[in-house]
């Protein structure tokens, strides 16, 4: 029998609606879901040998994952968010405290561009918000802008409160919350939602946690609503925090994809300079703000059941340029010439890798009015663009730098040729926001 041209014309839209059907339904790329906590540094977290602080959910992804000692970020939100987001160093393109330069491309732009459907929730603070400087105030990024198509987020355009009746901006509309609502759960919330929705299909999920930054006050699990203990409040953070960290490992597992998604969860700086704990019998004073290990060295935790290998710990540097790269890698994605990150996606495979032999890190939060701190290191050894050189094993505060002239032992000698010629390789001169705004200046 033969068929009418419009018998064919009304099959041909059917039959290409199936064929994208098909294709979708076979995608089986991971998923990506990457969660980074706001203000807290490695020595919280029991499966880094804390007694202190309770993270079962966390310390279960590092006994079923790898657990990595030696991760670095910024020594303070916005500088670490942007290096994470570019995989540039902040030599590169950090301008201004709260802004993400309009130009930079971003890992969610990378996974939209590939086909992931995208979602961020949490904290933004890359716009540049209403509170801040009039000079600053909108030069960032709107979210939708850098490749987020569903989004859940705390200071955006607008401050408002972000635990207790948070003011959340959700999908293009400000949303003002009662106080039967708790801001890290209406993000939380919304996450697991988007999972739901889009567990059948490749996506990549950015949580930039509004736990457990100050002011640390009751959560909804606390004991007392109306405790001032600023130490307990933050311990009562963090196992919140944890508690919403296993909510999405279990969204992952209800919905099946557990061994198709590549879940990583970190720090973005170190632990605010108010809170005390203790690790191995050492107390350790928060150093958020500071370039020490105390305010740079955070938790790194990955979990992909199947490809990682269970209860790994490995001992590599780590950068936080280096995770736009290896989760691009890890999808099958191509990365882009020019980064300063490295992948390390054979080390989540249980493979050696190419290790980092150093990593850098060029510190000026407010370059409108601050001056720069610029330095490289090791495992081991650090050195700063002054020529100040610190063995962080033996003197983790950083009191006694090994002068050049003292330099008697061998290894100190060779540490400080390696990261010189590290440091020199690097550009010296960072950026201001106001260079863009005035052509004069530049």
């Amino acid at each position: 029998m033969r068929h009418s041209p419009l018998r064919h014309c009304l099959l041909l839209p059917l039959l290409i609606a199936s064929c994208l059907t098909a294709s979708a339904g076979t995608d089986s790329r991971p998923n990506v879901i990457l969660i980074m906590a706001d203000d807290i540094g490695y020595e919280c977290f029991g499966c880094y040998g804390s007694r202190q602080y309770s993270t079962p959910n966390i310390d279960r992804m590092a006994a079923q994952g790898i657990r990595f000692d030696h991760c670095y970020s910024q020594p303070l939100c916005t500088p670490s968010r942007v290096k994470l987001m570019t995989g540039l160093s902040n030599v590169r393109n950090y301008a201004a405290f709260s802004v993400l330069r309009k130009d930079q491309k971003t890992i969610g732009q990378y996974f939209r561009e590939a086909g992931y459907r995208t979602a961020i929730a949490g904290k933004w603070q890359l716009l540049g918000a209403e509170h801040y400087a009039e000079q600053f105030r909108g030069k960032g990024t709107w979210p939708q802008d850098a490749g987020f198509e569903n989004i859940c987020l705390w200071q955006v355009d607008r401050l408002g409160e972000r635990f207790q009746s948070p003011l959340m901006w959700i999908d293009g509309t400000n949303t003002q919350f009662d106080k039967s609502h708790y801001g890290p759960d209406v993000a939380t919330d919304y996450l697991v939602r988007f999972i739901e929705q889009h567990h059948d299909t490749p996506f990549f999920a950015y949580y930039p946690m509004i736990l457990v930054h100050n002011p640390f006050v009751p959560t909804p699990d606390s004991e007392s609503a109306e405790s001032k203990n600023r130490q307990q409040n933050f311990e009562d953070m963090v196992v919140y925090m944890d508690k919403l960290v296993g909510r999405l490992v279990d969204a992952t597992e209800k919905h099946g994809i557990a061994e198709n998604t590549l879940i990583l969860f970190i720090g973005d700086n170190g632990t605010n300079t108010s809170i005390t704990s203790t690790l191995h019998g050492v107390e350790i004073k928060g150093g958020k703000g500071r370039t020490t290990d105390a305010g740079t060295r955070v938790p790194c935790i990955a979990l992909w059941p199947g490809t990682s290998p269970q209860a790994r710990v490995c001992s590599d540097l780590v950068d936080f340029s280096d995770f736009l790269p290896t989760v691009l890698s890890a999808c099958g994605i191509d990365v882009p010439a020019g980064l300063d990150g490295q992948s390390f996606l054979p080390q989540l495979q249980g493979k050696k890798g190419t290790p980092r032999e150093w990593i850098s890190c060029y510190y000026n939060p407010r370059p409108e009015r601050s001056q720069p701190r610029h330095f490289v290191r090791d495992q081991v050894w650090k050195l700063y663009d002054d020529g100040q050189l610190f063995n962080i094993t033996t003197d983790v505060l950083e009191k006694q730098p090994v002068l050049p002239d003292a330099d008697h032992s061998p290894d100190a000698a060779r540490a400080r040729t390696k990261l010189q010629k590290a440091l020199s390789s690097l550009p010296q001169q960072g950026q201001v926001l106001l260079d863009f705004d005035t052509p004069s200046r530049q």
